[in-house]
């Protein structure tokens, strides 16, 4: 991830336990065309369950180490009194997404509930992206998401947790760059929102999100694939914009798998390029 986690990102980085989807079964139609690693070679399962398993590794990793420093954290959202919310609506509420970025993310939330709610989007995404793999853009990410106190904690352990031999372990180099010929992908695509807690200072938001994660190429072993989390993010109203103080992750709820064709790797590649991320607003 922050991980995202396979990510996100499910897994990745992915899923705390290995996956998004559960343990139900699924059903899979994999297209003909020979060559192929989506349909015409076999899709290696172990090599996947093996990514999964160290994607796990970092989200967990981060989330422990969050979790064991939020009392250094005098303001934290838990502080207070902080009431707890019912679950939100599900209509939006009908605000336009914020204006600015920083680092490239979006910046400037409103100080309110939906707000905090927009941010906890907002900042799951830029937690699942690619971005996460490269040392100077995942501390740019961090830096700018997280307080100070929690980034400051958190950059050293993620640098480890994104060790050379894990970017490795995805098929990437050093810099979190795939082989030529190749798209390594990962993203993070909520789903909806609910502020668990709110208070002026501070809020607890879950976000339910769809993570796609894997490598789309001819020789990839470990082909995109979609994973379902939830992802709690605490975060403090900190200079004018909502900032995380921690966060966590769970599997699911994931929705009965549909019968659809798995796509080509190409396919998979042109959308990745052609099919550009959004600004989520509540």
């Amino acid at each position: 991830m922050s991980l995202g986690d396979e990510p996100g990102y499910g897994d990745g980085p992915r899923g705390e336990d290995g996956g998004y989807g559960g343990s139900g079964q699924t059903r899979t139609r994999l297209p003909d065309r020979a060559g192929d690693v989506y349909g015409g070679a076999r899709r290696r399962g172990s090599s996947s369950r093996s990514l999964i398993t160290v994607v796990g590794v970092v989200v967990l990793l981060i989330a422990a180490i969050a979790f064991a420093n939020r009392g250094d954290n005098s303001a934290s959202p838990d502080a207070g009194s902080g009431a707890k919310e019912k679950a939100s609506p599900t209509a939006a509420s009908g605000d336009h997404p914020v204006d600015a970025k920083s680092a490239g993310i979006p910046a400037g939330f409103p100080h309110t509930s939906e707000g905090a709610q927009s941010a906890a989007a907002n900042y799951a995404v830029a937690l699942g992206s690619t971005g996460m793999f490269n040392t100077a853009t995942r501390h740019d990410i961090v830096s700018t998401i997280y307080t100070s106190a929690a980034a400051g904690r958190l950059q050293g352990p993620m640098d480890q947790a994104y060790s050379a031999d894990f970017l490795r372990k995805l098929g990437l180099d050093a810099e979190g760059n795939p082989p030529a010929g190749s798209t390594f992908v990962s993203r993070t695509i909520p789903i909806g929102t609910k502020a668990q807690q709110y208070s002026g200072s501070g809020a607890k938001v879950s976000v339910w999100y769809m993570g796609l994660i894997g490598m789309s190429g001819q020789t990839s072993t470990d082909p995109v694939s979609s994973t379902w989390k939830t992802w709690t993010f605490e975060l403090q109203w900190d200079n004018g914009d909502w900032k995380i103080v921690t966060d966590s992750q769970k599997d699911g709820p994931a929705p009965v798998p549909g019968d659809d064709k798995a796509a080509t790797s190409d396919e998979i590649s042109k959308a990745i390029e052609e099919y550009g991320g959004f600004t989520y607003a509540r």
